[in-house]
């Protein structure tokens, strides 16, 4: 099958640039090292592929990503690195044995929260400086102590510094992720435990404290982070169809807003030419087209635009647009809460 025989839109993902991407970050991250978050692709066969690359503990933002990363045989320990007030559904993973479940706690509240839930594990999650989740570091000692008292073993501390992931200075980057780095590693000293996790994609190689880096958009990277020189390579298009050409010099395509996520700016045209809007069902470019002709475009932010679709169609060579080879097609299978 062909890439030119799909319904458009369709999400095409670029298997050399997958394997290249994966072997890039495992030899800087091997085993353990690395906690892929699966909030970046939603799919069990990508996740196995980084299993297979001995990655084999997974990072996760829903509880329906946890329960499905379980059911694929996928559940040796996985992080829900987010607070949640209804543990129970994970709570039945535990007691069923199906997953080792670790979830983020950053009050009194997810703490008990937790243990009601029959969650056992937990991470304090620490503000290093992003304004989201985490707990104030001179809290995170007391937190350790609270989780304790209820039954819950502490595995150790999160903190995320995303805010500066997308910094384009490489050097005033590492030296923003050392500076929120010390807030966590003083954090630990008094949470205790094995695991210090965070970092991502644009930290992979600067956040030098953690035990487990959470990088997941690296494996078919996108525009935003593709501005940063990272040895990783964009490997995800979505391929659209010329539905209508303008005398008036441009081409609506039939992929928009409904199947690109926009929050990291336009995707980029694979080819000669530039995106002009997005709107609900239509991506407008300039450029020489026909109408029927297939056109590729890169998202500038591979999760949400990931999250847009029900299927990830492996292919030989993205570059080659409709006649690439489909080599399989993918679930995109951790979708919905």
């Amino acid at each position: 099958m062909r890439a030119g025989d799909l319904t458009t839109p369709a999400l095409m993902a670029d298997v050399g640039v997958l394997d290249h991407n994966v072997a890039a970050m495992s030899a800087q991250r091997p085993g353990s090292a690395l906690r892929p978050h699966v909030k970046a692709f939603k799919c069990t066969a990508l996740a196995g592929v980084l299993a297979d690359a001995g990655h084999t503990g997974f990072c996760c933002a829903t509880v329906r990503e946890v329960e499905g990363m379980a059911a694929a045989g996928l559940g040796d320990d996985l992080l829900l690195a987010n607070e949640v007030l209804d543990t129970r559904r994970l709570g039945a993973l535990v007691a069923s044995g199906a997953a080792r479940v670790t979830v983020a706690v950053d009050s009194p509240e997810t703490i008990a929260a937790t243990a009601a839930g029959g969650v056992r594990e937990v991470l304090v999650d620490v503000d290093v400086g992003m304004p989201r989740c985490g707990c104030d570091p001179a809290d995170a000692g007391r937190l350790a102590d609270d989780a304790r008292a209820v039954g819950l073993s502490v595995r150790g501390v999160m903190g995320y510094e995303g805010h500066l992931m997308h910094d384009p200075k490489a050097d005033r980057r590492a030296d923003a992720v050392a500076e929120a780095m010390e807030v966590l590693a003083g954090a630990h000293g008094e949470v205790g435990g094995d695991v210090v996790s965070g970092g991502g994609t644009g930290s992979w190689d600067c956040n030098h404290l953690v035990t487990e880096l959470q990088a997941g958009s690296y494996v078919l990277m996108d525009g935003a982070y593709a501005r940063l020189g990272l040895p990783f390579r964009e490997g995800l298009v979505l391929l659209t169809t010329a539905v209508s050409v303008s005398a008036r010099g441009w081409a609506a395509l039939d992929g928009g807003l409904k199947a690109l996520a926009m929050d990291s700016g336009n995707p980029v045209l694979v080819g000669d030419g530039d995106v002009l809007v997005c709107s609900d069902e239509h991506t407008i470019v300039t450029g020489s087209f026909t109408v029927g002709e297939r056109v590729g475009l890169r998202p500038a932010h591979i999760d949400p635009t990931i999250a847009k679709h029900d299927t990830l169609h492996l292919v030989d060579d993205v570059s080659a647009g409709a006649d690439a080879d489909v080599l399989e097609s993918w679930p995109v299978d951790l979708r919905g809460w």
